[in-house]
């Protein structure tokens, strides 16, 4: 928009996240995020919120429907309606470009909180120049809000060898979810099925785990090793749900957990 002042490279992650940048400022944007550590992080954690979103802006009624029958399973009815309303209301505000907004928003499609990255002062180093590792990164609001949640169930696949566990809290649209993912190898697709007792199926949430994996005890990298934390939101109440799987999208079950 001709007159805009250009938006601040790091304010950009969002928006790359959510795929809503032309050609020419996701090509910037890449440059730029090949030397900046803090937006690779950002990236990390906002990792498979736009496959979500696309497929539930793709539902009936709102656009072709080839995004959305690529998930194992769609979100119930009351679920989706509120959801498609925001990703509708995301997509024609494109040119914002704002993170601040699409991370606020973000956190409320999968219904949770957002949680700012902590930055210091100057008086917040370890005497030696540098900042302590927990001063310069917070845990994701994922991550912050599985801790907060003692409400769990936990499996492992015997044969995947996946481990998934499943913190739950009861909302008054009904249940929120946050999974906690480990020895999970990638490039993959994967959704988090709730399954209800009366078989209807779920998608709470969506994401892509990344070529070097998540929650991998023999990884070579720090974040190769750390678990993969994602949350998001199920019509039904936790009192229903008779089961979560975990599914990539060419529908493998990975790991399999009895609530």
């Amino acid at each position: 928009m001709e007159g805009s002042p250009a938006p601040n490279e790091h304010e950009t992650v969002g928006a790359y996240a959510l795929g809503i940048l032309d050609d020419a400022e996701a090509t910037a944007f890449e440059a730029h995020l090949a030397t900046c550590e803090w937006c690779a992080q950002q990236l990390d954690e906002l990792a498979g919120m736009e496959p979500m979103m696309a497929a539930l802006a793709d539902l009936p009624g709102t656009g072709t429907p080839a995004i959305a029958e690529s998930l194992t399973a769609k979100p119930g009815p009351r679920l989706a309606e509120r959801l498609v309303d925001e990703v509708a209301e995301r997509r024609a505000s494109k040119r914002r470009r704002n993170f601040y907004l699409v991370g606020t928003a973000a956190a409320l499609i999968i219904g949770g909180p957002f949680a700012a990255v902590a930055t210091t002062g100057g008086g917040g180093d370890d005497g030696g120049g540098k900042k302590p590792e927990a001063t310069r990164q917070a845990a994701s609001p994922a991550e912050s809000a599985f801790a907060a949640m003692p409400d769990r169930v936990t499996a492992t696949d015997p044969t995947t060898e996946v481990s998934a566990t499943v913190a739950l809290q009861k909302k008054a649209w009904g249940t929120d979810a946050v999974l906690e993912l480990k020895n999970v190898k990638g490039p993959e697709k994967c959704s988090l099925i709730a399954v209800g007792k009366n078989g209807e199926r779920e998608t709470v949430t969506s994401w892509s785990v990344p070529d070097w994996g998540y929650g991998l005890p023999d990884a070579t990298t720090d974040k190769g090793r750390k678990p993969l934390y994602v949350q998001g939101g199920a019509a039904f109440e936790p009192n229903q749900i008779d089961r979560f799987e975990v599914m990539t999208f060419d529908g493998e079950r990975l790991v399999e957990v009895d609530a």
